[in-house]
């Protein structure tokens, strides 16, 4: 198993290194990834009070099914300027068939594409392109985090021993993601990057040992392999005191 400072490798040139100090937030049901990443990034911004938090999910009514771009519309809520890049506006329906969206999936086709139909007069800035990893490397460089979905069955870890390294992902009490052939979607926060080893370093709310992930300050994702679905941006605000 590497330690984050050997996943670091050899001293770097300004710029080619970063870590941003997102604090880590454990999600506490199996639904409830994207909510977590969103406090991740609430918290890292500035304070964030529960109750507050909790009156947002209520007023925007966010139930269990949880999509990104309701995670958009949240940061709206909050004031936080950023960005939804999106390689499909709405409803993806290739995806009917997937496990993993298939029990939802009728019921919130409606409600997910009248909110990618109503994002500009709402102020929710949706793009519909592709984000490489230069691009993220880029945000990340400016101090600006990102919430990315991702399928967790193709991830590991590279700070884990394996196979333990291919089962991170999976909460205490569920079995592991990497078991399953399907897609699998899961929302984490990208938090800075090595140029060197080609490394992200991620917040991954799914951890099973929250005290051990504590001890390394957060994941390394060597191969980043995002959700064709969507990547989101938030950018920090331009005056965090003004953020309600």
């Amino acid at each position: 198993m590497r330690t984050e400072a050997e996943a670091a490798g050899p001293p770097l040139e300004p710029g080619d290194f970063v870590q941003l100090p997102v604090p880590i937030i454990q999600q506490l049901y199996h639904w409830d990834c994207g909510l977590a990443c969103s406090k991740m990034v609430l918290r890292y911004l500035g304070p964030l009070d529960d109750s507050e938090f909790e009156s947002a999910l209520q007023e925007l009514r966010l139930t269990r099914s949880i999509w990104t771009i309701d995670l958009a519309y949240l940061m709206r809520h909050f004031g936080v300027r950023h960005r939804f890049c999106t390689q499909t506006l709405g409803v993806d329906k290739g995806y009917k068939n997937q496990s993993f969206y298939r029990k939802h999936f009728d019921t919130e086709e409606t409600r997910v594409n009248q909110l990618f139909a109503q994002a500009k007069a709402c102020k929710v800035l949706v793009e519909k392109c592709t984000v490489s990893v230069q691009d993220i490397q880029e945000h990340l460089a400016q101090g600006h985090v990102a919430i990315v979905l991702v399928n967790s069955g193709v991830l590991h870890c590279d700070l884990c021993s394996s196979p333990v390294k291919y089962c991170c992902f999976a909460p205490s009490g569920h079995r592991c993601f990497c078991r399953t052939p399907d897609y699998q979607g899961h929302f984490i926060v990208l938090r800075g990057y090595n140029r060197a080893t080609g490394c992200i370093f991620y917040n991954n709310p799914a951890y099973a040992d929250l005290d051990e992930l504590q001890s390394h300050g957060s994941d390394l994702l060597d191969n980043l392999v995002a959700s064709p679905a969507c990547y989101s941006l938030p950018n920090p605000p331009l005056n965090p005191a003004a953020r309600p």
